[in-house]
Formats: C-alpha cells, structure tokens, sequence
C-alpha cells in the first residue's frame, strides 16, 4: 500500500492573486488548457477594440465644467484614425485651425500659466473615459495646494504624447501634463500614461519628459500618481528641467530612517 502525499505547493499561486498578467498558465499537452486560451484571444480583441474606439470629449468637458474649468476641444493634423495610425508624425501636431484656435484662447484669456493639461486619445480612448476625469481631478487638487495657476484644459482628438509642446506652447505654460491612452496590452486596454515636460517647445524629444505609467484600477492608483507627479513638477520648478535629468524620487527612503534599514523582502520562490 503506498503512502500518501502531499500535492506539491504551487509557488506562483500568491503571485497570480497579485498580477493580471499572464503567468503560470499550466498546459494541455503542448498547448495552454483552453480556458486560458479562451482568455488570451478575449483580452487580445479587448486591446484591439480600444485602439479603434472613438474618442468621446463630451462626457469629461461636462464633469469639467461642473468643476468650473475651462476646456477646449482640438483635433490633430490626422483627419481621421486610419491616418492617425499610418502617420504618427501627425497625430503629435495640432491641425491649423486647432492651432489658431488656441492662439485665440491665448489671445483672450491670457497665458503664462504654471501649468497646462492636455488630455489626448491616444492609442486606448478607453483608458481616458475611465480615468482622466479622476486624475485631472487630482491633478487640480494638487495645483491648489501648490498655488500653481492652470490653463485650460485642452481636449485632443487623435492626438500622441509630443502634442503637448505645442499644446504648452501655445499656451505659454511653464509646463505641461499630457494624459493619454496607453498601447493597450493583453491584461490592461484601458491604462493612462502621464507625461511631464518643463518649458514646452515643439521639437523636443522624449528625453525631456518624464513618463508615469499603467494609471488605472489594477495598476498605479490615481493618488500613487498624484504623489509621484507632485515631486516630479516640483522639482522640475526648482530646477527649470525635466526628462532624463529629473529623477523619479518620491518613494526614495531617507538614509537613516527604519525604512531604509529594512531588510530585503524574501523571493517568494524560496521556501520558507
């Protein structure tokens, strides 16, 4: 008679209760079982349908005017989403009437502002209908507490992250925010990235701004990232910069304190 045993521990089993990505799967002879692979073409039309969603302003131009902040609704140079995709050069350019319609808002309500926001579609339009009404939100409560003026907020259909320094630009802002749809990924269609350039000019590259990514429910929370985003525009007032020479340390423990003398965490792999 053979002596029971006990089923071998599955070590990824806390880690998949903490991550949607896709580990551990197991197999069905050469192949993944089925409901995973079930799963896997499910999340890839999920990303796919949020990459051709139409942007949709109106919901959050009306959340914002309950708020009493400005908006104004602009388009890029990319008439439409095909060509937004085939030429991204055009999607990081407004179109010439948007352009000129902003140099009106300018006209009237003035510029210098401390900061401007421009909220983008970009390739996920569902990521900015869940998420950019509550991180604008922040972002306002953040510009309050700081004394920071603001701009309008400008609402760009078809729109990449480099539209922002014309966006500020324009504006004649010290620096400008962009919110805008992610890439989606095969566990996160609809995550907004956060984009940070101090002093906006058209024709900089991505080595002046400062990325906080993955905003969303399952990811990076919308006060995680107002705090990142607090540290990162304050410095970059202090020190007029932004990008690959403005570091990321708002989590950073100071040297001395029982945070920074905790050990390191165990790999969860490892027995106990």
């Amino acid at each position: 008679m053979s002596t029971p045993t006990t089923p071998p521990r599955d070590a990824w089993a806390r880690l998949r209760a903490l991550t949607p990505a896709r580990i551990a799967l197991g197999r069905a002879g050469t192949s993944l079982p089925t409901a995973s692979h079930l799963e896997f073409q499910l999340a890839h039309a999920q990303a796919r349908d949020a990459v051709h969603l139409a942007f949709d302003p109106a919901p959050l131009q009306a959340v914002l005017q309950q708020r009493g902040r400005r908006s104004v609704l602009l388009h890029s140079a990319a008439s439409d989403r095909h060509l937004y995709l085939q030429r991204p050069d055009l999607g990081r350019r407004l179109s010439d009437e948007a352009a000129e319609q902003l140099r009106g808002t300018t006209a009237v309500h003035g510029g210098g502002a401390d900061l401007a926001v421009a909220v983008a579609d970009g390739l996920s339009a569902l990521a900015v209908h869940r998420h950019a009404g509550a991180m604008l939100e922040q972002i306002d409560a953040l510009a309050a507490h700081e004394g920071w003026s603001l701009a309008p907020v400008t609402l760009i259909a078809q729109g990449r992250v480099a539209i922002g320094d014309e966006v500020g630009e324009l504006l004649q802002a010290q620096a400008v925010i962009v919110l805008i749809g992610e890439r989606p990924g095969l566990s996160s269609p609809d995550s907004l990235g956060l984009y940070l350039t101090y002093a906006p000019r058209v024709g900089h590259t991505d080595a002046a701004r400062n990325c906080i990514s993955n905003i969303r429910g399952e990811g990076l929370s919308y006060a995680e990232a107002s705090h990142k985003l607090g540290y990162l525009l304050r410095e970059a007032f202090r020190r007029k910069l932004s990008g690959v020479q403005l570091k990321d340390e708002a989590d950073r423990p100071l040297l001395g304190t029982d945070t920074a003398s905790q050990a390191a965490p165990r790999n969860f792999l490892l027995p106990e």
